[in-house]
């Protein structure tokens, strides 16, 4: 069975990411792990890697699709920048997700968000520059499985953390 890392910015731009993820050591670490497949969602940003074929890996890269629902299926991995909804979404169809958190962005409530899920051991949380040695030691299956279906206490906890409600 072909295993397959999905990586996905939304609508933002991340080429830290992107560039991190579609170089030589990351497709390295990837085939090392067993993956045959990478597909990169990159969003707005201006690093646009060339896909490529061969009989061992693939690399897919778009900017954007009406819905992400297939390649979240289709992942063994998913690799997401910190938005809610990406986070969300990822974690409902119980997918094993690490989050890189992008250091650039100011006042970063992403941030916040990702260190409470990730102390609740819902997801792997990182930087860019710590996302190849995390791939390498992580172990998926100390993921806790986050409850499906309370978008009502996802919404709560958000306004918690962005300061809408005390």
């Amino acid at each position: 069975m072909m295993k397959c890392v999905f990586v996905t910015v939304g609508t933002t731009s991340f080429d830290e990411l992107i560039e991190r993820m579609s170089a030589q050591e990351s497709l390295r670490i990837f085939k090392s792990l067993g993956y045959s497949r990478l597909t990169l969602q990159i969003g707005r940003g201006t690093v646009v890697p060339e896909p490529f074929s061969t009989e061992s890996f693939t690399l897919d890269v778009y900017r954007y699709k009406d819905s992400l629902q297939e390649d979240l299926q289709r992942a063994d991995l998913v690799i997401s920048h910190a938005g809610a909804g990406s986070c969300l979404e990822t974690l409902e169809k119980g997918k094993p997700l690490v989050v890189v958190v992008n250091e650039k962005l100011m006042n970063n409530h992403q941030l916040q968000l990702a260190k409470q899920l990730h102390k609740e051991g819902h997801f792997f949380c990182c930087t860019c520059s710590m996302l190849p040695g995390l791939l390498q030691s992580m172990d998926l299956s100390t993921l806790k499985c986050y409850p499906p279906g309370q978008p009502e206490k996802f919404s709560a906890f958000l306004d918690k953390v962005v300061g809408l409600q005390k």
